[in-house]
């Protein structure tokens, strides 16, 4: 059964904390999609800074878009961000952000963000953000976990950047540790675990890393659907498309298949990001793609 939050009107906003001997913010929001009515539309939203949400639009077949913002900016070490999504039956949503997510020097604790995402019979999602740039001594800890009903289908992006190479901060940060975990009916269909720790283990040696500056994970996994394999071999062919790219896809054991890529700049990883996308919008939602309009 979903998680009951507490009624309360669209856009409430929890104050924030001030104690002045915490370092660091908790916040939090929490979003419910439903279908009303032939449409799907966001039945409750409960945010406390600094995290918030757009009001969504409605695309033309169907899907509710919306963008989940930090209004700071970025994070700093000792922010707890935790975000809550439940898809109800049959509801149909894209979720971005519209710039990347910064982390900032850390001194002592790391910077944690969390999110927790459930979606119904027959829901689909799309979770599109954009990637983490981690400042130099930063140090960022996120878990994504996704459970999905029968029928439910989804796409999942996640991205992440060598620091601010332009600033000489190219794998610089103390550590990120990132996981995801997507279950599918009960059973886990794919789980990622990424941990780096440059000062250890040296990201640009060959087999890692290399020349690139960003890493990046696409994931789609949909009940009900079987042509995997032919689904791998388009995205790879997406891949040999891009020149500066270097990645592959392969199908999971169950219910999906995945990318993994290496990108050597923003607008190379944002172009792969968009053809990817396509791609599997097309033959898993049977949707084209739209434009991601972030300005």
């Amino acid at each position: 059964m979903a998680q009951e939050w507490t009624p309360s009107p669209t856009g409430f906003v929890e104050p924030c904390s001030s104690n002045p001997e915490r370092v660091g913010r908790d916040g939090f929001l929490g979003l419910r999609f439903e279908r009303r009515l032939g449409r799907t539309i966001l039945g409750q939203c409960r945010f406390k800074l600094p995290l918030q949400a757009l009001t969504p639009a409605e695309l033309a077949d169907g899907t509710a878009y919306l963008m989940l913002l930090n209004p700071t900016g970025g994070l700093v070490g000792g922010d707890h961000l935790s975000t809550q999504i439940i898809l109800e039956a049959g509801t149909s949503v894209c979720l971005t952000t519209p710039s990347a997510t910064r982390v900032y020097r850390t001194r002592d604790q790391p910077a944690v963000q969390e999110a927790r995402i459930q979606l119904g019979e027959g829901a689909s999602l799309e979770y599109l953000p954009d990637h983490v740039i981690p400042h130099g001594n930063a140090r960022f800890h996120q878990l994504q976990r996704i459970e999905m009903a029968r029928g439910s289908r989804a796409i999942f992006w996640d991205a992440l950047a060598a620091g601010r190479v332009a600033h000489g901060e190219r794998w610089d940060f103390r550590e990120v540790d990132s996981s995801t975990e997507i279950s599918l009916r009960g059973r886990a269909v794919f789980l990622n675990r990424t941990r780096i720790r440059p000062a250890s283990l040296d990201p640009k040696r060959l087999g890692f890393a290399d020349g690139f500056n960003y890493l990046a994970t696409l994931v789609i996994v949909a009940d009900d659907f079987d042509d995997w394999k032919e689904t791998a071999t388009a995205l790879d062919a997406e891949l040999r498309k891009m020149s500066r790219v270097y990645g592959g896809a392969s199908a999971l054991p169950s219910h999906g298949c995945n990318v993994k890529l290496l990108a050597p700049s923003a607008s190379d990883l944002v172009a792969a990001q968009a053809a990817l996308w396509a791609c599997a919008r097309d033959l898993v939602f049977g949707s084209p793609a739209f434009d991601l309009r972030k300005y």
